[in-house]
């Protein structure tokens, strides 16, 4: 019990350092950008816009304080719980995050769900027939996808199926036109399939090429030898022996690929005008909307380490012989 509570002390010390260094190098980084927040929230009536009323812009916004003063009073309100208000949606930033988020968690979701389990699948059957014409044909296709950026691939889907063959909407979560709250299911997973299809593709390389390896090590093993010597056929060697020890690495290297799936999730989206939290960065990056920014690296801070730490927590599960090490380290 006391290792147990010891632990979970020490996973939220890191955590409160790590977000303590991503809110000052966030924040040092939109200091330090050569983009005016003014101009950038103007936009195109820049020139109408007198010197007075940017001024009291800049006024109400902070600007003219020293940045130091100004990232005081973004932690004390922080503290607070308040995380300021995003002029680009023209709401409170709590309120964007807890929208947009819920969209592309089901896009993320269905992605990494796709991913991890079509990635192992693949590296399963790539392991076991190492050398043979299945083994090349995955790992030619890994490697492949591998180095396909990921808007690169969502074009090529939204031509292929959108606009050639019109299976496919070409944008939005809900059809265009319609009131979110009345949309069905069916329309929604029918407008998520294409963007979580482009996400997974990319994210099924490295579960592929990371399992085919476990796989490939354990078939060689001398343990499976001596149970190929039991008569035990191919089948059942990889169902009771290497499942399992394939799994462990497979898991852990899913959840902590959920950085990666954010950051693919920010292009998938903008190519599929998908409005969910990646495009929402997008756009309060070229608002310079700070407050929202800021936000949401906190907040993308937090969703990765608390994956890792699942990760990590499953790992353990599957393999208790990690956490063994752990403790006894």
């Amino acid at each position: 019990m006391t290792s147990a509570l010891g632990s979970i002390g020490s996973r939220l010390i890191r955590l409160v350092l790590l977000l303590a260094a991503v809110a000052a190098a966030s924040f040092a980084l939109m200091a330090a950008s050569p983009v005016d927040p003014v101009d950038a929230y103007v936009g195109g009536d820049i020139a109408a816009i007198g010197p007075e009323q940017r001024a009291q812009i800049a006024e109400r916004w902070g600007l003219n304080d020293p940045p130091l003063e100004r990232f005081g009073t973004w932690l004390a309100n922080i503290a607070r719980g308040d995380l300021g208000y995003s002029h680009t949606f023209n709401q409170p930033v709590a309120d964007v995050i807890a929208g947009k988020f819920l969209t592309s968690l089901a896009l993320m979701a269905v992605a990494w769900s796709l991913s991890g389990l079509i990635g192992f699948t693949l590296g399963v059957v790539a392991g076991v027939r190492r050398g043979r014409w299945a083994d090349r044909v995955i790992t030619w296709w890994a490697y492949t996808l591998s180095s396909a950026p990921t808007f690169w691939v969502g074009l090529l889907l939204l031509y292929a199926f959108s606009v050639s063959l019109q299976w496919t909407p070409i944008c939005c979560a809900v059809p265009v036109g319609s009131i979110a709250g009345e949309v069905g299911l069916l329309d929604r997973l029918h407008h998520l399939l294409l963007p979580a299809l482009t996400l997974s593709l990319v994210g099924i390389a490295p579960v592929t090429l990371h399992t085919r390896q476990a796989v490939a090590v354990a078939m060689a093993s001398d343990y499976i030898a001596f149970a190929r010597a039991q008569g035990e056929r191919t089948f059942g060697l990889v169902l009771h022996h290497v499942l399992r020890n394939a799994a462990g690495p497979a898991v852990l290297l899913q959840f902590s690929s959920l950085g990666e799936l954010f950051g693919g999730s920010v292009l998938a989206e903008q190519v599929f005008s998908y409005p969910g939290l990646g495009a929402a960065t997008t756009a309060a990056a070229l608002g310079q909307d700070v407050p929202l920014l800021l936000a949401i690296a906190l907040f993308t801070t937090v969703f990765v380490y608390v994956g890792n730490q699942l990760g990590d927590l499953v790992h353990a599960w599957l393999d208790p012989r990690t956490h063994r090490a752990e403790v006894t380290a």
